[in-house]
């Protein structure tokens, strides 16, 4: 029996077609609760398991499953992004530990987003948000954070950047560690592992001024941090 100390139930909201099941789908991949990508457009997806759900391509109830992560036992909570099922949203965010809030990086905060906001706050439920879609056309990451800015309200710091080669997403940026992950190069799949490289040096000044927007962030909330930070030692 898992220690109840180490269970924590995570919900993944979002605006419909942000992209929240697929998202949901490669955690459980990653977790290795699933050897295969399940994917929504192909009527595969474990969580979208009613037949309206897989022949119309989303979310209509919240299903939930389980994952490990690192000794600790995640319950997952997959909920509909359509805004007449608002009320399963509601229902799964009076047992939820954190959530995640998909973002698209084209659309950045849409209407549900707002919605779902509004509800996790309402409840005190803990989120970070998941800019999801960097690959597509027009997307743009930074625009999809200060639009959590200035739609939510929310105190919205990136933790990873993500990087772009010749207008191809190539992997991200991982800020506190400044270790680069490239998905794009090396790949036999496109499920196997990213690959750790160097910071591309065309990023060097972009990244330096997003981890000292962290830090200072994080130093808001800690006081060693914040001694750190003034007396100019770089965490």
């Amino acid at each position: 029996m898992t220690d109840l100390a180490r269970i924590r139930n995570i919900g993944v909201a979002a605006h419909i077609d942000a992209g929240k099941t697929t998202v949901s789908e490669r955690l459980l991949f990653v977790s290795g609760v699933e050897h295969r990508i399940g994917e929504v457009d192909d009527g595969t997806a474990t969580l979208d398991y009613l037949p309206e759900e897989r022949e119309r391509g989303i979310t209509i109830t919240a299903a939930a499953t389980t994952l490990p992560w690192r000794e600790h036992s995640i319950n997952l909570i997959d909920t509909p992004g359509h805004v007449d099922f608002g009320i399963e949203v509601e229902r799964s965010l009076r047992v939820l530990d954190g959530a995640v809030l998909v973002i698209d990086a084209v659309a950045g905060v849409q209407a549900q987003s707002e919605t779902v906001w509004r509800q996790m706050r309402r409840h005190h439920v803990p989120a970070i948000a998941f800019v999801n879609k960097c690959d597509r056309a027009g997307a743009d990451f930074l625009a999809a954070v200060a639009s959590l800015r200035k739609r939510l309200g929310a105190s919205a710091v990136p933790v990873q950047y993500p990087w772009f080669e010749d207008g191809q997403l190539a992997g991200v940026v991982d800020l506190l560690e400044r270790r680069a992950l490239d998905y794009l190069h090396g790949h036999a799949h496109p499920e196997d592992p990213p690959l750790e490289v160097p910071l591309p040096a065309a990023l060097a000044d972009e990244v330096g001024v997003l981890r000292s927007e962290l830090v200072d962030a994080l130093a808001d909330t800690d006081d060693t941090l914040m001694a750190d930070v003034l007396e100019g030692r770089e965490p």
